[in-house]
């Protein structure tokens, strides 16, 4: 129940992998780790505590690596997306929509920080409405979405992939002006805790990067790229130039989240409102002047448009792959839209829209982690590129450090730490 896909660029992808055909896919899904919920967790990090967080960042984007490699290369391998693969699984119907509500809802919270991030950067540069902006980029998300489903993966991952580009600019511009210390930024590499409050925000950057929906896509991803590719030398090449991709990807993704964290923590230790988007781009303003809180607000307006195209597709997948049923495009996607924009409508404060979604995704995090390192390691149904011993042993611990760093955030969340 996917959406049509040209068999030709599977065919001239696959034909140019070694030579980096499999570029793209990699790329787009790792948008996720640069939407709003991420510069809010970094830009506070680092105004609150310096360069105490940097380890988190560097092991947050480590483990990243492991988890969007092992859903691409499910993709490449079944020919299907984790959610196809899941729905296939589910013995009983009751199950299976239990499941698909627990999906639909980490799509729901992945949009609220999104649109909600997209609405705030247009406020900042044009003075638009939260409302009219939380429209406005959910409208963007479907033309992006539907361009996806009428001229396929290639011109979507060029659009996302532009996006990209003007994030990091935007987000890292401020480092060419702002003195950045590098003795305090290597002994941040030193995993520790300040405090409670040091706890809370490290769960949030490793929640705002690996995310549920991210895992959900890479597999859909690849697979609208290449089918299915059986064992053989192409499959090798293909996964070979995976990895290459998914390297590329998490290094531009970490570099820019680094980046993020390292500019606050230059420019605005303890500086009052850094909590919130809005003040830390004031707070930009007052220290690097309005060039670079321009583009600090452009960068976030790209993260914004580009991260919900993506929510938007991994909503969609989530929807045909566990209820195998194709609706049109715009029910698909106002599914999980419309709480963002009820959120905005009702002047919910958009921090608290954050820290909620931030919430519903780390209790995501499990249902998307765990059966996909499980059905990686099976061989009936990886074939030779299923995963050995030491990726298996690697994969276990990444999933239990982030869901016990996610259960960490639950409990600090609801107990006010």
């Amino acid at each position: 129940m996917t959406p049509p896909v040209d068999t030709t660029d599977r065919t001239r992808a696959r034909a140019r992998a070694g030579i980096g055909g499999a570029l793209g896919p990699a790329m787009v899904a790792g948008v996720a780790y640069l939407d709003p919920g991420n510069v809010a967790s970094n830009a506070s990090a680092g105004a609150a505590y310096g360069y105490l967080l940097v380890w988190v960042v560097v092991l947050a984007n480590v483990m990243a690596w492991l988890v969007q490699y092992l859903s691409a290369k499910l993709g490449i391998v079944t020919g299907r997306s984790l959610p196809a693969l899941l729905g296939e699984r589910f013995r009983s119907r009751g199950a299976r929509y239990a499941y698909w509500i627990q999906a639909e809802l980490v799509a729901m919270a992945t949009d609220i920080a999104e649109v909600i991030g997209g609405a705030i950067a247009l406020n900042l540069l044009f003075g638009l409405p939260l409302p009219l902006g939380g429209a406005i980029t959910g409208v963007v998300s479907i033309v992006l979405l539907a361009l996806h489903s009428r001229r396929g993966p290639g011109i979507f991952e060029r659009v996302v992939i532009g996006m990209v580009t003007i994030i990091a600019i935007g987000f890292c511009a401020g480092l060419l002006v702002a003195p950045v210390d590098p003795g305090a930024a290597i002994g941040g590499l030193v995993p520790r805790f300040a405090d409670a409050g040091s706890v809370l925000l490290a769960a949030s950057i490793l929640g705002a990067t690996v995310m549920p929906h991210a895992i959900y896509a890479h597999s859909a991803l690849t697979r609208d790229r290449f089918g299915r590719v059986d064992e053989g030398p192409e499959r090798r090449r293909i996964l070979r130039a995976t990895r290459i991709d998914v390297t590329i990807a998490l290094a531009i993704a970490g570099s820019v989240n680094l980046g993020i964290l390292l500019l606050a923590a230059a420019t605005l230790p303890g500086v009052a409102g850094t909590d919130t988007l809005e003040g830390a781009h004031a707070a930009l303003a007052a220290a690097l002047g309005g060039g670079i809180a321009t583009l600090f607000a452009v960068g976030l307006l790209a993260s914004g448009l580009a991260s919900a195209s993506v929510g938007a597709y991994a909503g969609a997948e989530i929807m045909s792959g566990l209820l195998r049923v194709r609706l049109p495009l715009i029910v698909r996607r106002l599914v999980t839209l419309v709480p963002a924009l009820v959120l905005l409508a009702v002047g919910a404060p958009p921090t608290f829209a954050l820290v909620l979604s931030q919430v519903v995704l780390s209790f995501g995090i499990p249902f998307a982690l765990v059966p996909l390192v499980r059905l990686t390691t099976r061989r009936e149904l990886m074939g030779d590129a299923v995963n050995g011993r030491v990726t298996t042993a690697l994969a276990v611990v990444a999933a239990v450090l982030l869901i016990g760093l996610n259960a960490t955030l639950l409990v600090l969340v609801a107990t006010g730490a």
